[in-house]
C-alpha cells in the first residue's frame, strides 16, 4: 500500500508533465518552422531574421540546419555549432520528414527535445530543433515525491504503532485463553478466561466458559455419582461383615440365630446385587449402548408388570389398579417398557402406605402415548420435585433403605425414557398424593408383544 502510494502519484504526475512539455514544445516548434516556411532556401542570414521575431527565450536551446543538416542558427550563447553538422537523432528523424517529441526525467530535471521539418513547396528544406532543460516543474515533483515519502513514513510509523499494539492485545487475550486451557487440562474446571472485548477471541472464550461450566457440572455429578455409589456399596458390604462377624465370634451360636443372621446376609447380597445391576444400566445409557428399538405393543408389557406387581401390593394392603386405551405402541423395548413400568409402579408401591391406592394408566394422546403412575399417598415435597430424577437421591433416606430401594430406579427411568424421544416429570396430585407421567412419540405398527 505504501509502494503504490509513492509511486503511482509520482507516475500519474510525470506523465501530465510530459503531455504538458509534448503539447508547448511542439506547439513552439510549429510557430518557428511556419516563420520559416515562407523561404525557399535556408541562410544563416534569413534564418537569423525570421528567428529574430520568434525567438522562443522559455527553451534552453534551439536549433536550425538546413537539409543537409548543417547548423545555420544556434541560441547556444557561444554560437559553437554554426556551420557544424548536427546529427541528434531528432534532427535526422525531422530531415526525413517526421514530427519528432522526446522528454526525460533525471538528475533532478525534465529534458525534452522537439524537431520538425521546413517544407518548401512540400521540399524539405530544413529542420527546427528545440531543447528544454526544466528544473522547476522537476523540483516541484520532488517535492511531492519527499512529502510522499514523509507521509509514508508517518503512516509507516502510525501502522506500527498500531499493530504492536493489536498484537500486544491479541497476544494477551490468547495468553489468557491459553492459561486458562492449561488450568482447566490439569483438572481446575471452576477456572474461567477472563478475556473482555466482544472480538472473537473473547467470543472463543465465552464459549470456553460456556464448555468448562458444562465440564464442572459433569465432573461435580461424577464425583457426587462415585461418592454416592461407594456409600451405596459399602453399606450391604458393612453389614455382610458385621454379620459375618457375629456369627464367626458367637460361640455356640444356635441354630435359629446363625439362620436370621444368614437370611439377613443374603438380603444384603441381593440388595449390592440390585446396586451392581443398577449401576451397569445406567453406564450402558450414558455410553449409548442400546439395543435396536423395534415397534413395542405396551400393553401385554403392562399387564404382566400388573401381575407381578399385585402381589407384592397384596403384602403391604395396597390397592393396585391399570386401566388401559387405544393402540400404545412406541419405538423402544419390550424390556426398557417393562422396566420403566416396573419402577415407577415398585416405586409407589413401596412409598406409599398401607391402604392407600396406585392407579397405573396407558393411554394414547393424540401423537403421543402416555403412561401416569398415581398414589393418595403423601406426595413429594415441593423442594424435592426438581431432583427427584438425579442418581442416588432420595427423599426420606432412611425409609429409602429400609423398604430396599438403591436410589437408581428413576434416574434409569428418566435416561431410558428421553433416549428413546420421551419425556417423563413428577408432580403432585392437588387431592394428596403423586404423580409420574411418561410420554413417548407414538409409532404404527403391529408392534411386538
Amino acid at each position: 500500500m505504501l509502494l503504490l502510494l509513492n509511486t503511482y502519484p509520482l507516475r500519474v504526475s510525470q506523465d501530465l508533465v510530459f503531455r504538458s512539455k509534448a503539447t508547448t514544445l511542439q506547439s513552439s516548434v510549429s510557430v518557428m518552422v511556419y516563420s520559416l516556411s515562407g523561404l525557399d532556401r535556408l541562410t544563416e542570414e534569413n534564418v537569423s531574421q525570421a528567428m529574430a521575431v520568434v525567438e522562443e527565450t522559455g527553451l534552453s536551446r534551439i536549433l536550425v540546419t538546413d537539409s543537409a543538416g548543417k547548423v545555420l542558427y544556434d541560441t547556444r550563447e557561444t554560437n559553437d555549432a554554426l556551420g557544424e553538422y548536427s546529427f541528434y537523432t531528432e534532427i535526422v528523424q525531422a530531415l526525413l520528414g517526421n514530427d519528432v517529441f522526446s522528454s526525460s526525467y533525471r538528475g533532478g530535471a525534465f529534458r525534452s527535445r522537439a524537431a520538425s521539418p521546413v517544407l518548401y513547396q512540400n521540399q524539405i528544406i530544413g529542420a527546427v530543433y528545440a531543447y528544454e532543460y526544466d528544473t522547476e516543474q522537476a523540483a516541484l515533483l520532488e517535492g511531492l515525491q519527499g512529502n510522499l515519502l514523509r507521509l509514508s513514513a508517518g503512516i509507516a510509523v502510525v501502522v506500527l504503532c498500531l499493530s504492536g499494539l493489536l498484537s500486544r492485545a491479541l497476544t494477551r487475550k490468547i495468553g489468557q485463553l491459553l492459561t486458562a486451557i492449561r488450568e482447566v487440562r490439569e483438572g481446575a474446571y471452576s477456572h474461567r478466561a477472563e478475556v473482555p472485548g466482544r472480538d472473537e477471541i473473547a467470543q472463543l472464550a465465552q464459549e470456553f466458559n460456556s464448555l468448562t461450566d458444562r465440564l464442572q457440572t459433569t465432573e461435580n455429578a461424577r464425583r457426587r455419582f462415585v461418592s454416592d455409589a461407594s456409600h451405596e456399596l459399602k453399606t450391604p458390604l458393612a453389614a455382610i461383615r458385621l454379620l459375618t462377624d457375629s456369627i464367626l465370634q458367637t460361640e455356640n451360636i444356635d441354630r435359629e440365630t446363625a439362620r436370621e443372621f444368614v437370611t439377613d446376609i443374603g438380603q444384603e447380597a441381593e440388595r449390592l446385587s440390585r446396586i451392581t445391576e443398577d449401576l451397569l444400566r445406567l453406564t450402558r445409557l450414558d455410553s449409548n449402548v442400546l439395543e435396536r428399538p423395534v415397534v413395542v405393543d405396551a400393553l401385554p408389557v403392562l399387564e404382566q408388570v400388573m401381575r407381578m406387581m399385585s402381589l407384592v401390593a397384596q403384602e403391604k394392603g395396597t390397592e393396585l389398579t391399570y386401566r388401559a386405551e387405544g393402540t400404545c405402541t412406541m419405538l423402544a423395548t419390550r424390556d426398557e417398557i417393562h422396566q420403566i413400568i416396573y419402577n415407577l409402579t415398585d416405586n409407589a408401591v413401596k412409598y406409599t402406605p398401607p391402604g392407600s391406592t396406585v392407579q397405573v394408566s396407558l393411554f394414547r394422546e393424540g401423537d403421543q402415548v402416555v403412561l401416569t403412575v398415581e398414589d393418595n399417598g403423601a406426595g413429594i415435597p415441593e423442594e424435592d420435585l426438581p431432583r427427584i430424577f438425579e442418581r442416588f437421591y432420595r427423599v426420606d433416606k432412611a425409609r429409602s433403605r429400609a423398604a430396599g430401594g438403591t436410589g437408581l430406579g428413576l434416574a434409569i427411568v428418566r435416561d431410558t425414557v428421553e433416549k428413546r424421544g420421551g419425556t417423563v416429570e413428577a408432580a403432585n396430585r392437588p387431592g394428596g398424593g403423586a404423580v409420574f407421567t411418561v410420554r413417548w412419540p407414538w409409532r404404527e405398527g403391529g408392534g411386538q408383544t
